[in-house]
C-alpha cells in the first residue's frame, strides 16, 4: 500500500488558518499528537499531526497558538480519526481547550472485530496495510527544534495509514452489525472525564479492602491532597508521594512526626516539607464522624466474593466467545469486583449500560441470584 504524502510545517497563524480551511471540508481527519510529560503532571504538547489525504500538516504548538478555526475543527466538523485516543484527547483538551468530536478510535474499532483490544498502531498497520513502520524515533525528544527528517517522517506515518485502516474496519463493523456499539464507545471516549478532580483516585488501590473505614478515609484525604498539589505544582505524582507511601501512612495513622518518620519509604526531606500537611490530614480522618465513614469493604479473598466473581467472569467469557471478541472488550476485573462488592453489601448493582449492559446485565443478575441462593 502506498504511503506517498507531502509535509506542511505549520508554525504561523496564517499557516494554521490554511490548514484548518483545507481540513474542515474533508470527509475525515486523521489525528495524532506527540508530547512530553516525564517531569510534569500535565503533558507538554510538542507536535500535532493532521491529514485528510496527501498532505500531512505538522502543527508546532510551541510556535503557534490555538485558533478559533482549529478549535472548531477539533470540536465539530469532520470525524477525527485517532488510534488509542486517551492520551491524545488529554493533550488536546489542555492545549486547545476542547473535547474532540466526532471521534473514531481505530484501536477500539479493531477490538470489536475480534482482535487484541490493546493492539498498537504499528502492529495494526502491519496487519491491515502490510507495512512495517520504523520504530527508531519512538523515544525521540519531540520538543527539540528543528525536528530531523526522520522525526518528521515518523510523525507523518502516525496518521497517513489511518484512513485506509478505517475503511477496512468500517466495512467489517457494518457486516457484523456493530456500528452502533462502536459509535457508543467513541461518544463515551469523546465526552470522557476532564480529569480536574482526583477525589476518586483512592478507589483504584487494589488493597483498599485491607484498611478499616477510618483508614480508608485517611487514604482518601491523602490522595485528594496529593492530586491537588501535583496539579498545582505540575509534577508527577510519584515526585511528591507514591500511592504506596500514602497507603502506608493511612495504615499507620501516625499522630506525630516521630511516628510519621518511622513509616517505610518516608524520607527526612518529605517529613520536613510535607509532614504538617500529612499529619493534619490523618488527624482530620481520625476525627471524622463515624456516620461519614464508608462501610467495611468486602474481602476479595473470601469464598463468597471469589464465587461471585468467578460467576461474573463466566458470563463475560461466554458472551465474548459468542460475539467473537476479547473478554476485555465487554468488561474488566475492576468493574466486576464493584458489582460483586455491591451485591454482598446488598446495595444497587453498578451494572454496565448501553450495548455492554444489554450483553451482560441480565446474565450477571441471574448468576448473582444463583450464588445467593446457593
Amino acid at each position: 500500500m502506498s504511503s506517498d504524502y507531502s509535509l506542511c510545517w505549520v508554525d504561523t497563524p496564517e499557516g494554521l488558518q490554511v490548514a484548518c480551511e483545507a481540513l474542515t471540508t474533508a470527509d475525515i481527519v486523521a489525528l495524532d499528537t506527540e508530547f512530553f510529560r516525564e517531569s510534569s503532571f500535565y503533558p507538554v504538547p510538542a507536535l500535532i499531526q493532521l491529514t485528510a489525504g496527501d498532505v500531512v500538516y505538522l502543527v508546532d504548538p510551541k510556535a503557534v497558538a490555538v485558533s478559533d478555526g482549529l478549535q472548531q475543527l477539533l470540536s465539530s466538523g469532520p470525524p477525527k480519526l485517532i488510534h488509542a485516543c486517551s492520551e491524545d484527547l488529554e493533550v488536546l483538551s489542555l492545549w486547545a481547550g476542547v473535547k474532540v468530536a466526532p471521534l473514531i478510535d481505530t484501536q477500539v474499532a479493531e477490538s470489536f472485530l475480534g482482535s487484541d483490544p490493546a493492539m498498537g498502531y504499528r502492529r495494526l498497520v502491519a496487519q491491515r496495510c502490510g507495512v512495517d513502520l520504523p520504530k527508531e524515533e519512538t523515544r525521540s525528544n519531540w520538543l527539540e527544534r528543528p525536528l530531523t527528517p526522520a522525526q518528521l517522517d515518523y510523525a507523518a506515518l502516525d496518521v497517513v495509514f489511518l484512513p485506509a485502516i478505517w475503511d477496512q474496519q468500517r466495512q467489517a463493523l457494518t457486516e457484523l452489525g456493530r456500528e452502533s456499539w462502536f459509535e457508543e464507545e467513541c461518544v463515551a471516549l469523546s465526552q470522557g472525564r476532564d480529569g480536574a478532580s482526583g477525589d476518586q483516585w483512592y478507589a483504584r488501590h487494589r488493597q483498599l479492602w485491607r484498611l478499616k473505614p477510618r483508614q480508608i478515609e485517611a487514604y482518601r484525604e491523602l490522595t485528594v491532597w496529593r492530586e491537588a498539589e501535583v496539579r498545582r505544582r505540575d509534577v508527577p505524582r510519584g515526585w511528591l508521594a507514591k500511592d504506596s507511601l500514602l497507603f502506608a501512612i493511612a495504615d499507620a495513622m501516625p499522630q506525630n512526626r516521630y511516628e510519621l518518620a518511622a513509616i517505610d519509604g518516608m524520607t527526612p526531606t518529605l517529613v520536613k516539607r510535607e509532614g504538617d500537611a500529612l499529619l493534619a490530614l490523618v488527624k482530620a480522618a481520625h476525627h471524622r464522624d463515624e456516620a461519614e465513614l464508608c462501610e467495611p469493604l468486602p474481602i476479595p479473598t473470601s469464598p463468597a466474593f471469589k464465587r461471585r466473581l468467578k460467576a461474573l467472569k463466566q458470563v463475560v467469557q461466554a458472551r465474548a466467545e459468542a460475539l467473537g471478541v476479547a473478554p476485555e472488550r465487554l468488561s474488566n476485573r475492576t468493574e466486576m469486583e464493584a458489582v460483586v462488592a455491591a451485591h454482598l453489601r446488598q446495595t444497587a448493582l453498578p451494572l454496565p449500560s448501553g450495548w455492554r449492559g444489554r450483553q451482560l446485565a441480565a446474565g450477571w443478575e441471574q448468576a448473582l441470584a444463583e450464588q445467593a441462593a446457593a
